[in-house]
């Protein structure tokens, strides 16, 4: 396979660095979901606690109005992740990969190799440019060579 020409690799690295931001936040929108319910299970606790305290009804509207409560309108935060996976990210990873896939011949993260191959100090100790050989099963291995 032909190298694709610098411009497009630039471009297809900035869509691809775009969606390494989508997953970063795709990761706080998780982290929001687990924060999120075991601080509902931790109110739960608390309104038990409330209760053989003796503040029942403290207990009683700590129960009804907090634990369970959708975090945006008819929605817990598992939905919120889900309806984000399906309106957003699969669409701008799908989209990411097929540039990949169609112009670079599945090669990802080419930009990061061209900086890698233009900062590196060759034939220094830690500045290879590619893994070595891996061997996977016997008699098959894996080149990590490719254009």
């Amino acid at each position: 396979m032909e190298p694709p020409a610098p411009e497009l690799v630039e471009a297809i690295g900035k869509a691809s660095e775009a969606q390494e931001f989508v997953e970063r936040a795709r990761g706080h929108l998780y982290s929001f979901h687990q924060l999120i319910g075991h601080a509902d299970f931790l109110f739960g606790d608390a309104a038990d606690m409330l209760r053989e305290a003796g503040l029942d009804e403290e207990a009683e509207r700590l129960s009804t109005d907090i634990v369970g409560r959708n975090v945006i309108d008819g929605r817990w935060t598992f939905q919120v992740v889900d309806e984000f996976d399906d309106l957003y990210w699969s669409h701008t990873f799908g989209f990411v990969r097929r540039l990949e896939q169609e112009h670079l011949g599945g090669r990802r993260h080419a930009f990061e190799a061209q900086l890698k191959d233009e900062r590196r100090t060759p034939g220094h100790e830690g500045h290879d440019r590619r893994p070595p050989r891996v061997v996977r099963g016997v008699g098959e291995s894996v080149s990590q060579q490719r254009w």
